[in-house]
């Protein structure tokens, strides 16, 4: 499937006012919510079929952030607490804002993660379409806190284990149901390329870094190899922060490209690319031959439309390091990550994903 999909994206798109209101009144699974969810998917994939991209997706417009797939589906999270995260926009520092949900608990599954979406999908798309889930690793840096979670997971370590089963069994059904493209996401193997997290990592986590990015690679790699099937295209989306058009790590890849690529059972790197936050192509040279590094080269943070020409530039520079028959392009993350979705309008959102395939179809013709 790979050379079929030149123009991917990450997979969450803005949400429609009425599905935002309805779960800031609380609503988080009645019949009314589920028949607006219901509408807004038919509408979405019909404006993905218009623009031409080659993978479509449902927004993630059933969940309330791209983890709400896992939050929902399981209990032990206290969300009246949370672990406070520093978030940027350019060169401005927001307020110091938690993200909730605290691990209190054993965690305790109590139905699967995707099964509400993957029959809609299979129903509708009529194309190729993939399913998204967050990566393991995210949890332990947000939602074990010492003083709530170490009676139930003595480490971040222990709550990753049980986080990284749950997942491994949620790609196995994704699998065998034949979902066609299955996509991690923002796996935090940001923290290793950032400075400043990698202190954090030594205080807070109590860890060598290095040995902690092991860890978190076999993690993820648990659910590809649990996965993996002829036919099915496995992919990792690396994210360096984004909420409401903010981010919080920066760095290149260098530091952990050569084991990161290497290491990691997938068809598809979705790598972000879009501004010097993201270093050079040169790490690049670490991705084995035949896999596909998908260029999020477009901003989904910022409503300033990029050149095209400047895009095609840039895909020409990376070809330098992988071939240009292995390459693709998306935006550099989602439209909506968290509920409310980034800084800009639908018809800002529309107009990027045009030129993912406007460029797409010039590059790749």
């Amino acid at each position: 499937m790979s050379a079929a999909i030149r123009a991917d994206h990450i997979g969450s798109f803005l949400r429609p006012a009425d599905i935002i209101e309805a779960r800031h009144q609380g609503d988080t699974g009645s019949e009314h919510l589920r028949e607006l969810e219901d509408r807004a998917v038919l509408q979405v994939l019909d404006k993905q079929r218009e623009l031409g991209l080659d993978v479509l997706s449902d927004g993630e417009f059933r969940r309330n952030g791209f983890m709400g797939d896992l939050t929902a589906a399981v209990d032990g999270f206290d969300y009246g607490d949370g672990v406070a995260r520093q978030w940027k926009s350019g060169t401005a520092v927001a307020p110091s804002q938690p993200i909730r949900g605290i691990v209190v608990s054993k965690l305790k599954q109590h139905r699967r993660l995707t099964a509400h979406e993957v029959p809609f999908m299979k129903e509708h798309a009529k194309g190729p379409y993939k399913i998204t889930l967050p990566s393991a690793t995210q949890f332990p840096a947000i939602a074990w806190k010492k003083e709530k979670s170490a009676d139930v997971y003595p480490t971040p370590s222990d709550l990753l284990r049980d986080v990284a089963a749950i997942i491994e069994r949620e790609m196995a059904a994704l699998a065998a149901e034949g979902v066609p493209y299955i996509q991690i996401d923002a796996p935090r193997y940001s923290y290793y390329l950032d400075p400043k997290w990698r202190e954090w990592l030594k205080a807070e986590m109590g860890g060598d870094p290095d040995k902690l990015l092991d860890e978190a690679l076999a993690a993820d790699n648990l659910g590809f190899k649990a996965a993996r099937k002829p036919g099915i295209e496995l992919a990792i989306h690396l994210c360096r922060g984004n909420n409401r058009s903010k981010w919080y790590a920066e760095g290149g890849y260098d530091a952990i490209a050569e084991k990161m690529f290497n290491t990691l059972d997938v068809d598809r790197f979705l790598l972000e690319y879009e501004d010097e936050r993201s270093g050079s192509f040169e790490p690049l040279r670490f991705v084995p031959k035949g896999k596909t590094v998908v260029l999020g080269l477009i901003s989904s943070k910022l409503p300033r439309m990029e050149d095209k020409a400047e895009l095609i530039r840039r895909i020409e520079a990376a070809s330098k390091f992988v071939p240009l028959e292995n390459l693709a392009l998306s935006p550099q993350c989602g439209f909506a990550s968290v509920l409310e979705g980034n800084e800009m309008t639908e018809a800002e959102q529309w107009a990027k994903l045009a030129l993912v395939v406007d460029v797409a179809r010039t590059v790749w013709r």
